[in-house]
């Protein structure tokens, strides 16, 4: 079965909502791998009629048979139907059927996980709001995950570490890769020590459509998101607009009025996400740790 939808997640041509409804044939139908033809997998995936030869041919040739060797040779994953795969990630929108990763797996089925994100573009209020809010969220065991972005996304890591917490890291690139160059050495501890995850094979470099995809990821993991600094169009917004179709708690922390950073946070409250002030305001939403 690994192998299987490994390879399928290598074949170009099929997509993750593709893939998703194969895994869901393979669920309904158990047994039934062995008889699943590249025709049948196509059809089950829905693609378009005049791609099936393509991805067909695709599915059984020689290059793709080398990449699947590659990746079990240099590459750590965890398929859909793998019993360490996160409930949460599973129980959310399109969960991708690999998840490659390096480090400490255990992270990812930690009980209380927060999702931090925020502009790339941050200011000082940014670290200030983190650096206020992060240590007693950590000294109570929360495990944060961000995007490994500049900006917000590596404030939260490196605050985190600081703290002695723990942290887990998504990003939108192969794991021998780093985006941005500047994330290279706060990634590579973190493959050793903590956790980095990626929906992407060895070598695949990050195109824009990937940030939104990877955003899934991060809203998908945790119990809940926390937006620190937000344009009114972000991929910040994108993440709790996704963490709310998983029916996710999404927090945001205010800002002044005439701050285009804040104005996408004060946007989110204004709609209905929880305002921010205080690291109770997010232990609040997790009563295990509100108690101790």
């Amino acid at each position: 079965m690994n192998q299987f939808l490994l390879r399928l997640h290598l074949t170009p041509g099929i997509g993750m909502k593709g893939e998703y409804l194969v895994a869901q044939w393979l669920t309904e139908h158990p047994g039934q791998l062995r008889n699943l033809l590249p025709v049948h997998i196509s059809e089950i995936a829905g693609i378009l009629p005049q791609h099936r030869e393509k991805f067909e041919r695709g599915f059984m040739s020689d290059k793709i048979s080398q990449a699947l060797a590659r990746h079990e040779k240099e590459s750590h994953y965890l398929t859909f139907f793998d019993p360490q795969y996160p409930l949460m990630l599973k129980e959310s929108w399109l969960p991708p059927m690999i998840l490659f990763y390096l480090g400490n797996l255990n992270l990812l089925n930690a009980q209380h996980l927060l999702s931090v994100v925020g502009s790339r573009k941050s200011t000082a209020y940014s670290e200030i709001v983190l650096r206020q809010l992060l240590p007693e969220l950590v000294a109570r065991d929360m495990v944060i995950v961000s995007g490994l972005a500049a900006g917000v996304d590596s404030l939260s890591h490196q605050i985190t570490l600081q703290n002695r917490g723990h942290t887990i890291g998504v990003i939108a690139t192969g794991l021998n890769l780093s985006y941005p160059a500047s994330s290279q050495k706060l990634q590579q501890y973190m493959a050793q020590h903590e956790l980095v995850l990626s929906e992407y094979p060895l070598d695949a470099v990050g195109k824009r459509y990937h940030f939104v995809e990877r955003n899934r990821l991060i809203a998908g993991v945790s119990q809940a998101t926390l937006v620190v600094q937000a344009q009114q169009k972000s991929g910040s917004l994108i993440t709790a607009n996704i963490a709310l179709q998983n029916n996710r708690d999404v927090m945001a922390v205010p800002g002044r009025i005439d701050d285009p950073l804040s104005c996408g946070c004060n946007q989110l409250i204004q709609a209905g996400a929880k305002a921010i002030l205080t690291a109770e305001d997010i232990l609040d939403e997790y009563p295990s740790l509100a108690t101790k």
